[in-house]
């Protein structure tokens, strides 16, 4: 209570002197875009409870399913903020796209899953077949980055079979079509519940959550048991306006909050827009699943070893060079 009006009393003074932030205008229209992931999961909770009510007459969001339709939306600048990888995000930033990354909130979302409940670590997987979402970009990539810390080569060491997205991995991993895929919560989650793997049999579940990656992330490189994988980002006329970013980042962490919360509820949000999620996965997904809202100015420390991880084994993953000061929003 006494934080609260703290906080009134020092908005009320700035005001007063004129220093209290720009009120961003009210707009037509506001386009939210993000893939069928848990960095959505938020975004879809803002418009459909109303929160940006107050910020355009008319707001929407638009899925993309693989990184080439984030590139050709953003390219086009058919969105406001778009959640995105933060490798695609930096990428896009050195070849010359205005935006700006405002946070990263997916810190763990990476599983192998596997129909061998005996495989708990990658050379377990050595000669085996992986379904594997999104070639050359997240997740690809950090399974790359943990494979080659200890010593195995991802394209030698694994039949890695590329597919267009985490829920197409995770569709053939349910047909029986593959024994192992390394997916994306909620795709983990809908796998298991699909198989009845969890919560609904614990007798003799089909699938198992196997290595978990970001564990191994924390392991091999002395880190936190977290990776920062993906965030929003504003691109077009939205860039200029600093008071719109910041009523959206408000919204953000609190319709992220209220999901966590409220997880049953938002799941049902969320599958009404995903045709191939369930409420219940998503509630399970984010039981499990590593999602904070974190300023690029806290997470930057972070963001820049994972990126410079990315550099120095193929400087084209991040663009040729690494991101300068104008990426991160203060």
């Amino acid at each position: 209570m006494k934080s609260c009006f703290a906080r009134f009393t020092a908005l009320a003074l700035l005001s007063w002197l004129g220093l209290a932030p720009a009120q961003a205008e009210r707009l037509p229209k506001l386009v939210l875009s993000g893939p069928p992931a848990a960095v959505s999961t938020p975004l879809i909770h803002m418009i459909d409870s109303g929160a940006l009510k107050d910020i355009a007459d008319h707001v929407e969001f638009q899925t993309w399913k693989d990184p080439d339709q984030l590139r050709v939306l953003v390219l086009g600048g058919k969105a406001d903020f778009v959640a995105m990888p933060s490798n695609v995000a930096a990428n896009l930033y050195n070849r010359g796209v205005g935006l700006k990354l405002l946070n990263i909130s997916t810190w763990g979302v990476l599983w192998m899953v596997s129909r061998d409940k005996t495989a708990k670590t990658l050379s377990d997987f050595k000669g085996k077949e992986i379904a594997m979402p999104f070639r050359a970009d997240m997740p690809d990539i950090v399974f790359e980055l943990i494979a080659e810390k200890q010593g195995l080569d991802a394209k030698k060491d694994f039949k890695l079979r590329y597919v267009g997205s985490p829920l197409d991995a995770m569709q053939l991993l349910v047909s029986r079509r593959v024994d192992h895929a390394l997916l994306a919560e909620p795709a983990v989650s809908m796998a298991l519940r699909k198989t009845r793997s969890f919560p609904v049999s614990l007798i003799a579940p089909e699938l198992h959550r196997s290595v978990d990656l970001q564990q191994e992330w924390g392991r091999l490189f002395k880190r936190e048991t977290r990776i920062p994988q993906a965030g929003i980002a504003v691109i077009g006329k939205a860039l200029k306006d600093e008071a719109l970013q910041a009523k959206i980042m408000a919204a953000y962490e609190q319709s992220l909050l209220w999901c966590q919360k409220n997880s049953l509820k938002c799941g049902e949000m969320v599958a009404k827009r995903i045709d191939l999620l369930s409420p219940e996965a998503v509630a399970d997904a984010m039981a499990v699943s590593q999602t904070r809202h974190v300023t690029t100015a806290q997470a930057r420390p972070e963001l820049e070893f994972f990126l410079g991880q990315l550099h120095a084994r193929n400087p084209a993953l991040v663009g040729g060079k690494m991101p300068d000061d104008a990426f991160y929003a203060r």
